[in-house]
């Protein structure tokens, strides 16, 4: 069984590599989990002789079929937690990152799978993020982001590309979560901010820099 710390590591390759499974540089994982280059280094060539990756000094690291799997039943465990804090214990969304990350390293598959069936088995998270399979195949965002969209369109926001806890307090303070109704109805050309109506409410600006961490899915009306 691999330890917390391998498991950090292989779900922080399989949120990097993205939905096409590249390769991630050591760098990168550096970046997204707050350690040294040589550290990291160190990890890769451990999980390559449990043979969980394929890592080659300088070309990065890449989740194989085993590896990919512990992934993505440790993302999947996560967002299952995150469910249950939000729906049945009442957290709020920007409270619950930190308790999934422990919660997330359970072993027991009985309990996920009983927690899954207790959940009545969702598809996303409370963030809008897809929640993997037991089989580990999960189905990735095919969306837009708001800033792709084009006056006069409309949209329901599918997903959100970062979790941080200030960033969700403001999505809170305009009424803005998955599963809300956009309506782009200006864009300045200036700074490519944004003009929106959310689920038919007042106007509202929102800035480039928000328009593009927010997945949307083009709808209608």
């Amino acid at each position: 069984m691999p330890t917390t710390a391998e498991e950090n590591y292989l779900k922080a390759i399989f949120k990097l590599s993205g939905e096409l499974g590249r390769s991630v540089s050591t760098n990168d994982l550096a970046e997204e989990l707050n350690s040294k280059a040589s550290s990291v280094t160190d990890m890769l060539k451990k999980l390559h002789e449990k043979k969980w990756i394929k890592y080659q000094p300088y070309k990065g690291a890449k989740l194989n079929r085993k590896g990919r799997l512990i992934a993505a039943n440790v993302v999947r465990k996560h967002r299952l937690w995150e469910v249950f804090l939000v729906e049945k214990l009442n957290f709020k969304w920007d409270e619950i990152h930190d308790l999934a990350e422990q919660l997330e390293h359970i072993v027991d598959e009985k309990l996920i799978q009983r927690l899954d069936e207790f959940l009545g088995f969702p598809e996303v998270d409370p963030h809008g993020d897809p929640i993997p399979k037991s089989d580990g195949s999960i189905k990735h965002h095919k969306n837009k982001t708001l800033n792709d969209l084009l006056p006069d369109e409309f949209a329901e926001l599918v997903g959100l590309k970062e979790h941080q806890s200030d960033f969700l307090q403001y999505l809170d303070g305009i009424s803005l979560k998955p599963g809300a109704l956009i309506k782009l109805l200006k864009r300045f050309s200036y700074d490519q901010s944004v003009v929106v109506s959310i689920n038919n409410g007042p106007e509202l600006m929102i800035s480039q820099y928000v328009s593009r961490k927010l997945l949307v899915r083009r709808t209608k009306s």
